[in-house]
């Protein structure tokens, strides 16, 4: 398991740091994972899956 950084989380989904917030306040994205104080990141794997969602769901329609 591979925890990532806010930047590599942008970088991969193509999203704005607001637009990720927005989505896990609607629970529409995967909740980060506090590492301390001031500090936050994601599992790649859970990343990588709601991707994998977003794009079977295009190929569905």
């Amino acid at each position: 398991m591979r925890l990532i950084k806010l930047s590599e989380v942008l970088n991969i989904t193509g999203l704005s740091r607001a637009t990720v917030y927005r989505f896990m306040a609607k629970d529409e994205f995967p909740k980060s994972v506090s590492l301390g104080a001031n500090s936050v990141a994601w599992v790649e794997g859970e990343v990588e899956d709601w991707i994998l969602v977003k794009a079977t769901a295009r190929d569905a329609n």
